[in-house]
């Protein structure tokens, strides 16, 4: 069905409107106004913790020193769910805001990267023999392809699942912003063709990838992996139009 969208922030008059596969912080969205764009947020996917026994005692038996990885927030959340205190464990992470919520829920990160594919190769590097990777139902394939390639062990935990939460869109925009492959495979489900006026901006290559299956709109990506780098990347490209890098 469609779906109409309102915001704290609307503008009669707004310069730009853009779109947020995602939710985002209020003072963003204030920012945003202050400089003549009107943004509305609107969540294509959830995502829901997988609550029972057998997750739970996979999780405890990562012990102290044990290696894991994490590709997405909602994997640290599903796992600081069941543990009361930080689990003295090896961390890598893949961005900023899961690489912070790791480092705030569950202890030091031991490495960190932009992608899958360049966080694999991290993990490689320093040596290590088995890896536990707790990730959703829909994981992609890189990270642990490339685990395996190399002889590590790899014990995958699956912690949440996600949820697509179709919409029509019933307006258009000048730009989109796209934060995961799976938020753009939900997009496409219900939204099959876009004005060609409408740019893109994907939050890193993974997500960069998955457009290209679906649309030739021209494609921008991140300087880096955070939601509010991408939004501000999409007002600068606004304000000083530039070539896509896609």
């Amino acid at each position: 069905m469609s779906t109409k969208l309102f915001s704290k922030y609307a503008m009669q008059n707004p310069e730009f409107t853009i779109l947020s596969t995602r939710p985002l912080p209020a003072s963003l969205l204030e920012e945003a106004a202050h400089k003549g764009f009107h943004i509305d947020c609107l969540s294509f996917i959830d995502t829901e913790p997988i609550l029972n026994d057998e997750v739970e005692v996979q999780i405890k038996a990562a012990t102290a020193y044990t290696t894991v990885v994490f590709t997405s927030m909602n994997a640290v959340e599903a796992v600081h769910h069941y543990l009361g205190q930080k689990p003295g464990w090896r961390i890598y992470a893949i961005g900023n805001t899961t690489k912070l919520l790791a480092e705030a829920h569950l202890g030091t990160i031991a490495g960190t990267a932009d992608n899958a594919g360049a966080l694999a190769d991290t993990i490689i590097s320093r040596g290590e023999k088995e890896v536990t990777f707790f990730c959703g139902d829909i994981r992609r394939d890189e990270l642990p392809d490339k685990l395996k390639e190399a002889g590590i062990e790899l014990n995958e935990v699956m912690v949440y699942r996600t949820i697509e939460t179709p919409h029509v869109l019933d307006k258009a925009y000048h730009g989109i912003l796209f934060y995961s492959p799976s938020a753009v495979h939900a997009f496409f489900n219900s939204n099959s063709q876009l004005p060609e006026s409408t740019d893109l901006f994907a939050i890193g290559t993974t997500t960069a990838a998955a457009l290209n299956t679906y649309t030739t709109n021209r494609i921008y990506v991140a300087d880096s992996p955070s939601k509010e780098q991408l939004v501000r990347d999409a007002m600068d490209y606004y304000r000083n139009p530039k070539q896509p890098n896609e």
